[in-house]
């Protein structure tokens, strides 16, 4: 798990930004399946989400108060449900970076990182990005790993999308980003909400090349996500 590649520190971590859009659980489900695949996060939350982070969920995600917001919003399941899961987000393997700080460390080139994951991505994160506008930390980050020719998954969360966004997005693929909505699947034998928020992460994840065993993959049997898998 976390393997050390040539020109990574054993600490290279995945920086993942959540937007405004609407979709943090899906944010939740891809941040424990980093720290269950032994990867290290750094985490910026915008403005934007922590209204929507609110709204969704009650939660109030505090600078001050980061990593106890976090650990209770990692805990709950896609319906709301506290105590649905246990994360360990203590020590270094998870550091959190202010969406203000325009000199964080991530800001940089020099940080190390393996790549980012924006997840849910808003069309007003898709079109900064695409833009190159850098306007907070969010947006520098990937403007960053675009530079550095880093892996940058872009999880789109709108319905529907108008040409601009479209643009924008045609721009962040020809710019080497992968464009990911976030579109949940049935095959894998969904049987509850908690199913479809980890198969949206669970592709995200793939994206990055990170392991896990969020859902049930395709094995060229009709019928295969109806039955029990062995």
């Amino acid at each position: 798990m976390n393997p050390v590649k040539p020109g990574e520190t054993p600490r290279t971590p995945w920086i993942v930004g959540v937007s405004g859009a609407s979709g943090t659980p899906y944010a939740a489900a891809v941040l424990r399946g980093l720290l269950a695949a032994g990867e290290s996060v750094d985490l910026v939350v915008s403005r934007a989400s922590r209204l929507t982070l609110l709204d969704e969920t009650g939660i109030s995600f505090r600078d001050a108060h980061w990593r106890e917001d976090l650990r209770e919003w990692l805990e709950r399941g896609a319906d709301g449900k506290s105590g649905t899961f246990e994360v360990d987000v203590e020590g270094d393997r998870v550091r959190y970076w202010s969406a203000g700080d325009l000199a964080a460390g991530p800001s940089s080139g020099s940080y190390p990182a393996k790549g980012m994951l924006i997840v849910p991505a808003s069309t007003a994160c898709v079109a900064g990005v695409a833009l190159g506008l850098s306007k907070d930390l969010l947006q520098r980050v990937a403007s960053v790993t675009l530079k550095e020719g880093r892996r940058l998954v872009v999880a789109v969360r709108e319905t529907p999308l108008n040409g601009q966004t479209l643009r924008n997005l045609v721009a962040l693929d020809e710019a080497g980003a992968v464009v990911l909505p976030a579109s949940p699947a049935f095959y894998a034998g969904a049987t509850h909400i908690q199913d479809l928020v980890d198969f949206v992460a669970g592709r995200a994840l793939d994206a990055a090349g990170v392991p896990h065993r969020l859902y049930r993959r395709w094995k060229g049997e009709l019928g295969g996500g109806s039955r029990p898998e062995a």
